[in-house]
């Protein structure tokens, strides 16, 4: 079901965290990388850079048999893990889903070919999972540029971000659904003064380019369905981001909510407010409602 929502009340939730979930786990993503270091130390952090991406898998006590990818922002420069990606992971595997929290390789705009890194590691990280044979649903998630890298995923499943390696690439990178909180999702003007915009690109890419990286242009009757959540008074991704997201989808009759909190800013993770705090339980309604098997 479409809906539209404007939430101007508080929804109370618990959070339970008497059940005892398993270990982290690590998981590099590509064969030939040496492991990460120290990369239960890196989840507590904002990081800047990354030279060896990695999975931290969070599995629950008790699996309701869905999987979710998520990926933490910061503008293509740094990854907000300790205020979004981790956090958010917890309480996600509290909830019975297991999680494989990214830490992906970020674009360096003083060297070649580096636009797809967060991509390519997105995508190969979404096969593995995949691969394992394990869930009945694997979603995406992500916050603000990391919102961007899941809705590529969502939209561009089929392009070829990296060289296929071995026989895990033969597996679709299609998620089941996306969640984009306070998501950077344009890359044309009037939106592109973002900064995940001004890592990505130059004065010099042309409109043709700017459409393959804007989620609105890519949507098509085989996106998958979509949560979108976003603040109103967001000055660092415009809110017209998730309105031009949702309106695409309703154009394309594609399944998404669509919660706009009237305040919250940008970067709110769990969130940071009466309202903003109101979109953890109001995803897990959705997602229960749009897989109820």
């Amino acid at each position: 079901m479409n809906r539209k929502k404007h939430y101007i009340f508080t929804i109370i939730f618990c959070i339970s965290t008497t059940i005892q979930a398993k270990s982290l786990e690590i998981i590099s993503l590509w064969s030939n990388d040496k492991p990460p270091e120290n990369p239960k130390h890196q989840l507590k952090k904002n990081i800047k850079t990354v030279v060896t991406p990695f999975m931290a898998v969070y599995s629950p006590a008790q699996s309701n048999h869905t999987a979710i990818l998520v990926m933490s922002g910061g503008g293509y420069a740094h990854e907000v893990l300790n205020k979004e990606g981790t956090p958010t992971s917890l309480w996600l595997q509290q909830h019975g889903f297991t999680v494989f929290e990214l830490v992906y390789r970020l674009p360096m705009p003083e060297q070649a070919n580096t636009r797809d890194l967060p991509f390519a590691d997105a995508q190969r990280a979404l096969r593995l999972i995949k691969a394992t044979g394990q869930f009945q649903h694997i979603g995406v998630m992500g916050f603000s540029a990391g919102g961007h890298v899941a809705g590529m995923l969502a939209t561009q499943w089929t392009k070829t971000f990296y060289k296929p390696l071995d026989a895990t690439d033969t597996f679709s990178a299609r998620p089941d659904f996306a969640v984009l909180l306070y998501p950077v999702v344009s890359m044309q003007p009037p939106l592109n003064e973002t900064h995940a915009y001004k890592v990505l690109f130059d004065a010099n890419s042309n409109d043709t380019l700017l459409r393959q990286y804007s989620i609105n242009q890519n949507i098509t009757h085989n996106t998958p369905p979509m949560f979108i959540a976003h603040a109103i008074d967001d000055n660092i991704s415009p809110v017209a981001n998730s309105q031009l997201l949702h309106q695409a989808l309703q154009q394309q009759q594609i399944s998404n909510e669509f919660i706009l909190f009237d305040h919250g800013g940008h970067g709110w993770g769990l969130g940071n407010n009466p309202q903003t705090k109101q979109w953890p339980a109001l995803f897990l309604h959705w997602q229960q409602q749009q897989f109820q098997d």
